[in-house]
């Protein structure tokens, strides 16, 4: 098993499981991965709040929250940035989704990810689906001035609910 610094170099890819995390989603509450067991979740890492590129992402994807839901995925968005922090961000921008800050250890889940820049210290701008069972069905990583956008994610979920479907 990795240790919180441990980072394995790439991206982590599908047919993975997804390392398991516990993070703060406002200065009083946590959220684990374990948690949504039984339903898919999308793991949204971005580099910072009050970016211009993540604001703008992080609101596409409030959006189509009610897409999302109707694969009954969970989206957690994921950065270094704290508690407080994703608290002002997610008031400002009217998010309805939790925030988790990777915060101390920074970027520890961002690392176990593959998903750290250990050059400036903030995580890619890195998605996930994880599939009810805890296994990685999809991951991309964008340039960090680029808006990944929403079609990835909605694929994934969609083969992901055709691969359930009975025969």
């Amino acid at each position: 098993m990795a240790t919180p610094f441990e980072d394995p170099g790439a991206l982590l890819a599908a047919g993975t499981r997804a390392p398991d995390f516990t993070l703060s989603s406002a200065p009083d509450q946590t959220v684990s991965l374990a948690e949504f067991r039984g339903r898919p979740v999308i793991l949204a890492f971005y580099p910072a709040d009050w970016s211009p590129v993540c604001g703008d992402q992080m609101a596409l994807y409030n959006e189509v929250l009610p897409e999302f839901e109707r694969y009954n995925a969970q989206l957690l968005g994921i950065s270094v940035d704290g508690a407080w922090c994703h608290a002002a961000f997610a008031r400002d921008r009217k998010l309805h989704f939790p925030l988790l800050a990777d915060f101390e250890p920074k970027g520890a889940v961002a690392r176990r990810y593959g998903a750290y820049r250990h050059d400036d210290g903030f995580s890619e701008r890195a998605l996930f689906v994880v599939d009810g069972d805890g296994i990685i069905r999809w991951s991309y990583v964008s340039p960090v001035d680029v808006n990944p956008g929403a079609d990835g994610i909605l694929r994934a979920l969609e083969a992901l609910a055709g691969a359930q479907a009975p025969a």
